[in-house]
């Protein structure tokens, strides 16, 4: 996807250059990498966000600063202003889900805006915004840091490329592909070889459902090869002789 298809993130006049690392780190996590800066009041770059951006490297060398949010989404078609506090504006409110979906339709450049830490967005910065940005949260506590916010929008964000090839899910390679048929009949044929001598399938005119029952529990856990080849051995082990000591 070409960068400019991506929402831009702009921090206005962000306070501590650890949390400018954090939301960094929290953009290039989901794919975004264009960062603009608004007055920041330690000025930029600041020492104190390389190490908490941990290796988000990227983001903070293209960063780009301007002396107000106009300028910073001059360029902008779509500008979304994420605040939880009514500014007596009266602006569509959409959810970070529904922000996402939007960006990918609408054309143009697409800009979210976050506040400073600790008063967030003036009435100013939010009258430039086409739509207000918020989440449902906990009215008696709806305090967001700065890398919290910046990460719900980019989440659902990445949630619209699921099928560009350039997010992945970190689990899929390690998910090991469903038994065959063949063996799992064979664990089924395993625990029955054990069980008969035991007198499991006592008595005899309710062996063929306990069989049944036995193998749809055997069934359930959609057991991988792995899984089935480590039960066999289990059931080998306490098929065998115990140990002379």
């Amino acid at each position: 996807m070409a960068e400019t298809a991506k929402p831009i993130v702009v921090l206005v006049r962000p306070q501590l250059g650890e949390n400018i690392g954090k939301a960094a780190r929290a953009m290039l996590n989901f794919g975004l990498t264009e960062l603009r800066l608004v007055a920041p009041r330690d000025g930029w770059p600041n020492p104190d966000a390389g190490p908490a951006a941990s290796g988000a490297d990227i983001v903070l060398d293209e960063a780009k600063v301007y002396p107000t949010t106009a300028e910073a989404v001059a360029d902008c078609a779509n500008i979304y202003a994420t605040t939880v506090r009514k500014r007596g504006v009266t602006k569509p409110v959409v959810t970070p889900e529904e922000a996402a979906r939007e960006i990918v339709t609408q054309p143009g450049r697409s800009a979210i805006l976050f506040g400073a830490e600790r008063s967030g967005l003036e009435t100013e910065d939010v009258a430039l915004a086409r739509a207000i940005l918020t989440v449902p949260i906990n009215p008696e506590f709806s305090s967001l840091n700065l890398a919290q916010a910046v990460i719900l929008c980019a989440y659902e964000w990445s949630k619209t490329q699921a099928d560009s090839g350039e997010l992945a899910q970190p689990t899929q390679e390690e998910i090991l592909p469903p038994a065959s048929q063949e063996e799992l009949d064979g664990l089924i044929a395993h625990f029955e070889k054990l069980l008969e001598p035991k007198g499991y399938f006592l008595p005899e005119e309710r062996a063929e459902a306990t069989k049944r029952t036995l193998r749809t529990v055997l069934t359930k856990p959609g057991w991988n090869h792995l899984e089935v080849r480590t039960m066999r051995g289990v059931l080998s082990s306490l098929g065998r002789p115990p140990r002379e000591k």
